[in-house]
């Protein structure tokens, strides 16, 4: 097949989302479809780059152009009023399907998705509602909620709200998130009052609405689900702190163990919830959720990510191996899946 990998963007972690690109487009490659890497803000200056990759492409090289468009980005911004780059959407037109790279704002979020519904482009992952539910911290424990998902007690604040902080008599620690944010950016435990203002107020220059939920003690671990059925657990053991940004990406950081040591009643029920939880907000093809478990054995699904890493830390790639499936196997099925949406 002929296929878009798109990555990098604007949002917090375009870092991250040039490395899954990368990986997944070197995956879909090696699996012997015709894969090229693109900017979604930066575009390509050739309309004809699914063409002429199917007789030389240098991926190692559109990697390197990509990363360096990063150094021009926030000037870029200023300058013009347009998302997506040169191209883009006249190159996606031409693929099979677009596989999504993309994480964090403008990708993850369900703008491009919607975008691509209107221009007749096919892309992997979830429709645009499910994307912008899942990318929204408040609005998917909303649906947690509805749909019995268990999930901590929550408050959800916008920067317009004339809050008066000392009336809600807050136990410590807290957690502060910034509603739209991902891979952990706006996401802050806070120890006291003063943490806790500082929390708002950082989380407040990332996004307009603010949760404010219970901190949960306990161990964390991930549960990819794809197809409506979950994948292997991993636990998550930060050598240091909690599975924040850095504890994600840094090779080392932590301990991830696959498959989790849970008993088969505990495992089962943890992977039926992740199942729920992504279910409760449309996720189609494949996604991840979070979960605590407390020391009473108590768990609490924290949110759905809809378009989860592709990097060499990352976990749902962990999880597939853990049943067989290297990572261009991988790629592969993610791909077919996501084609069945449009059948």
């Amino acid at each position: 097949m002929n296929i878009v990998v798109l990555c990098g963007g604007i949002s917090t972690e375009r870092e991250i989302s040039i490395t899954s690109g990368y990986r997944v487009c070197e995956g879909l490659r090696s699996y012997g479809h015709n894969a090229v890497m693109m900017d979604v803000y930066f575009g390509n200056e050739s309309l004809d780059i699914l063409e002429n990759a199917k007789e030389e492409y240098d991926l190692e090289k559109e990697k390197a152009i990509i990363e360096g468009y990063t150094e021009i980005l926030e000037e870029e911004m200023k300058n013009r009023s347009l998302f997506f780059g040169k191209n883009v959407i006249a190159i996606c037109q031409k693929a099979d399907i677009v596989f999504m790279a993309l994480h964090g704002k403008c990708g993850e979020d369900g703008l491009c998705q919607a975008a691509f519904d209107l221009n007749g482009i096919k892309y992997t992952g979830s429709g645009h509602l499910a994307s912008a539910i899942g990318m929204d911290k408040g609005v998917t424990k909303q649906m947690f909620k509805a749909y019995g998902v268990p999930t901590p007690e929550s408050m959800w604040i916008r920067k317009s709200d004339q809050m008066n902080y000392d009336e809600l008599n807050l136990k410590y620690p807290v957690v502060v998130k910034a509603c739209n944010g991902g891979s952990s950016v706006g996401v802050i435990i806070a120890q006291n009052r003063e943490e806790f203002d500082d929390a708002i107020q950082t989380c407040f220059e990332l996004d307009d609405e603010v949760l404010i939920e219970k901190y949960v003690k306990g161990r964390e671990f991930s549960v990819g689900v794809v197809s409506g059925k979950a994948l292997p657990i991993v636990e998550i053991i930060p050598k240091n702190g909690w599975y924040d940004y850095k504890n994600k990406y840094q090779a080392g950081a932590t301990e991830d163990i696959c498959p989790a040591p849970l008993s088969k009643e505990l495992t089962e029920k943890m992977q039926k919830i992740a199942e729920d939880a992504c279910d409760s907000i449309g996720v189609v093809a494949y996604a991840r959720a979070d979960v605590l478990m407390d020391d009473e054995e108590n768990m609490y699904c924290l949110e759905v990510n809809t378009l989860p890493g592709m990097t060499p830390t990352s976990l749902v790639p962990m999880e597939a191996k853990a049943i067989g499936f290297d990572f261009p196997e991988l790629c592969n099925m993610l791909v077919e899946l996501s084609l069945e949406k449009y059948q």
